[in-house]
């Protein structure tokens, strides 16, 4: 990492929640309060403001949903919301989605050749191998801003901040 960042690096986990997942959550189904287990698959959780699950820092705001785009695209911090509890089971995706399958991608795209590319971009890189470079690479992936429209749009989570990448690193 020092040699990525030029100098003294202090990482820190601020925040990590898992996905394709199953808990056991009590929702409110046909008008009664039900125990259920749910099955996050493809999702994480993103419930509002005010849901007893949450941490006493995240109470306030709701739970915040991590929505990565692609190695080479934006990502995105949403906050649940009030609403989500009822149209998702208090979910929300946990990534941009794939449209191309990593088979595919390691056939149609060159390693080395998005290496070059994001770096021109100013995205340091570091990859265990070309193919497995190739196989996330960003054309490989849905439209992560489009992705969170949905979302927002539909109530389920607000967009709090796009961040942009640095540095990939790919094992």
């Amino acid at each position: 990492m020092v040699q990525v960042f030029g100098g003294a690096v202090n990482l820190r986990q601020v925040y990590d929640i898992a996905h394709n997942m199953g808990k056991i959550e009590t929702h409110t189904i046909g008008g009664e309060e039900q125990t259920v287990c749910v099955h996050r698959k493809g999702a994480t959780r993103a419930f509002g403001p005010g849901f007893a699950g949450l941490p006493d820092d995240y109470r306030p705001l709701g739970q915040p949903v991590l929505v990565p785009g692609s190695m080479g695209t934006e990502s995105w911090i949403l906050l649940g919301t009030t609403e989500s509890d009822r149209l998702s089971f208090g979910s929300s995706c946990h990534g941009a989605g794939r449209v191309m399958s990593r088979h595919r991608a390691k056939r149609e795209i060159r390693g080395a050749s998005l290496r070059q590319e994001m770096e021109k971009g100013g995205i340091a890189v570091r990859a265990g191998s070309m193919p497995g470079l190739a196989e996330e690479a960003p054309k490989a992936y849905k439209d992560v801003d489009r992705v969170v429209g949905v979302v927002s749009k539909a109530g389920i989570a607000h967009q709090v901040a796009r961040l942009r990448p640095v540095a990939v690193i790919k094992g």
